[in-house]
């Protein structure tokens, strides 16, 4: 309940309320009995400095035999302006000796002995001074005059027991009390209503500071006064514009980088200083074939490769590779946030498998293209030094025989350096193809008039289908004939003599397609997914020994991508190879 600055405030106000009319209440109940006490005295102080009266008292009458009798006498001619009234306010008067002579009730009585009853015993009727020494503590109030009279001392002593003095400060204190409630009532009031024209304000203030928390700018602060709390709401209204503006900022910066996160291509993943992941993209997951949560630490992933202390102590950043199955990754490990306690280990893994394997591949390549070329050299420079060394010696059928394998030889160096250049050209992308309208049957039935004559030198089947009502194309006509023939040729060099190939031609939908099966040697299925590659071949020695270069499949390959179009190899059964062109026919761009 007192958390409440409302409350608080309440509190104070009743508080410092009741403190004033307390500290004022105890003041004025000291001061009325300090004015009773100060007005005792004094009339004390008045009535026994007569010179009249003193006189009465210290001259003793002829022949009088009790002069405490007497003075009793003439003090009750002063009773009056003495207050002695016999209830409150009592007179004594006392020998020397301390013993009482006479009493408000004629009776003998012990006295207590005050301070100022043994002061007056015990040195004002030497001294002749007056025992009158006050004090508020006490509950009563009393002055003890010594008197000389007659050769006698005497005290008279006067006994006020504060009744009325009380009975004043009883009503007093009752009047206060009242005022004290009232007051307390009439504070409470006014506290509650000084107390909302302040609070209110600041609930309005942290109700806005609580919306702001939640990231609710919808509404401003609305404070009409124009004190401390309306400067202060006016610039926490301004201090929320502009962390509103700030945090749609780092949104906005966040969402990016979420973003780039979570669909970079490259791996990224977080670890604390002491090895636990903190945060992971799907890339990194990916990478390393594996799920990443909060149990994966850094020394399981990467432990091997670089210790997480060294990698903390790093100047820069540690470079590092690792193979997952058939995947290369290569690392870049770095820390973040150094010397700080949240700061950690950041990796970032790159998968270089391709690279990796365009890098074999081009080896090969190079190497293929070394082989390829060295055999016709070599084969060439043999017969030529052959041909020098038995020059007018060779018979002319010999010598014709070694220049014919000279020619062939260089023919099939002239297709190597023709089909290389080909597809680099493809490969620069500086060949580009001269597209034009064409029938796609007559081309295909070109391509089977073509071959008909080579065909049947080896007893082989040909046979072509064609659909009805072929459409023309868009493309690159010679490029188009070019695979076409390649395909073709392919099947009669590797279908033995008697065999069948069977060419088809027709139309799905918005395609064209041309199918050449055989029932050659085929292709195994350990073999297929390499047989369009460069200077891939099954059968190399009988690939050389038809005059094939190993790239003609490539070459199809590339004709047909560059047309948007497909070479594939069917499946089928038997024996043999079927292999399926297909072409958009409206060129590249269109279709599916």
């Amino acid at each position: 309940m007192l958390r409440s600055l409302h409350m608080k405030l309440v509190m104070i106000m009743v508080l410092l309320i009741l403190s004033l009319m307390m500290v004022v209440g105890a003041f004025l109940i000291n001061s009325v009995t300090a004015f009773y006490l100060e007005d005792f005295y004094s009339q004390m102080s008045d009535v026994f400095g007569d010179p009249l009266l003193l006189h009465d008292l210290t001259t003793p009458a002829d022949e009088e035999e009790d002069g405490a009798a007497q003075m009793a006498l003439v003090l009750e001619a002063y009773a009056g302006e003495l207050g002695v009234d016999n209830r409150n306010r009592k007179l004594y008067i006392l020998d020397g000796s301390g013993v009482c002579r006479v009493s408000p009730d004629g009776e003998t009585v012990q006295l207590e002995y005050t301070e100022n009853l043994v002061f007056t015993m015990n040195t004002g009727l030497q001294t002749g001074e007056v025992g009158d020494k006050s004090n508020l503590a006490l509950d009563y109030m009393d002055v003890a005059v010594p008197i000389h009279r007659g050769g006698e001392d005497y005290i008279i002593y006067i006994l006020d027991n504060k009744a009325t003095s009380n009975d004043l400060t009883d009503q007093m204190l009752v009047l206060i009390i009242e005022a004290l409630i009232f007051g307390l009532v009439i504070s409470i009031l006014l506290s509650f209503l000084l107390s909302k024209t302040m609070v209110t304000p600041i609930q309005s203030l942290t109700e806005g500071a609580m919306r702001v928390a939640e990231r609710d700018f919808s509404k401003k602060i609305k404070v009409p006064s124009q004190d401390e709390i309306g400067v202060l709401t006016d610039t926490f209204n301004d201090m929320a514009g502009q962390l509103q503006d700030t945090l749609r900022q780092v949104e906005n910066e966040r969402n990016k980088l979420d973003t780039l996160f979570l669909h970079m291509t490259d791996g990224v993943a977080a670890f604390s200083r002491e090895g636990l992941l903190i945060h992971s993209n799907p890339a990194a997951g990916r990478m390393l074939r594996r799920r990443l949560g909060a149990e994966t630490t850094y020394r399981e992933l990467f432990g091997p490769i670089a210790p997480l202390a060294q990698v903390l102590d790093a100047p820069d950043h540690l470079e590092g590779e690792m193979q997952v199955r058939d995947s290369f990754l290569q690392l870049l490990m770095a820390p973040f946030d150094r010397g700080r306690a949240g700061g950690g280990v950041l990796v970032v893994l790159h998968d270089v498998t391709e690279q990796r394997k365009n890098e074999e591949l081009r080896r090969e390549f190079v190497a293929n293209v070394s082989h390829e070329l060295r055999t016709p050299l070599t084969n060439i420079r043999s017969y030529a030094e052959t041909l020098i060394d038995n020059t007018g010696e060779m018979p002319p059928d010999m010598e014709k025989r070694f220049l014919g394998v000279i020619l062939n030889e260089s023919d099939r160096m002239t297709h190597i350096v023709q089909d290389l250049l080909t597809l680099s050209r493809f490969d620069s992308e500086r060949d580009a193809l001269k597209l034009s309208r064409f029938p796609f049957g007559e081309a295909v039935q070109d391509i089977y008039n073509a071959v008909y004559m080579e065909s049947q030198k080896h007893d082989h089947t040909l046979t072509l289908e064609l659909e009805p009502d072929l459409p023309e194309v868009l493309a690159d006509r010679e490029r188009v004939l070019q695979v076409m023939m390649n395909v073709v040729s392919n099947s009669i060099k590797y279908t033995p003599d008697g065999g069948h190939i069977d060419i088809f031609a027709g139309r799905k939908r918005d395609r064209v397609w041309m199918i050449v099966n055989d029932d050659g040697i085929g292709i195994p299925e350990e073999d297929r997914p390499r047989i369009f590659e460069r200077f891939y071949r099954v059968d190399k020695a009988r690939s050389r020994q038809s005059g094939g270069t190993g790239l003609g499949l490539s070459i199809a390959k590339e004709i047909m991508e560059r047309h948007q179009g497909r070479i594939t190899l069917m499946n089928k059964t038997g024996p043999g190879l079927a292999v399926r062109l297909e072409l958009n026919i409206e060129g590249p761009g269109h279709g599916a």
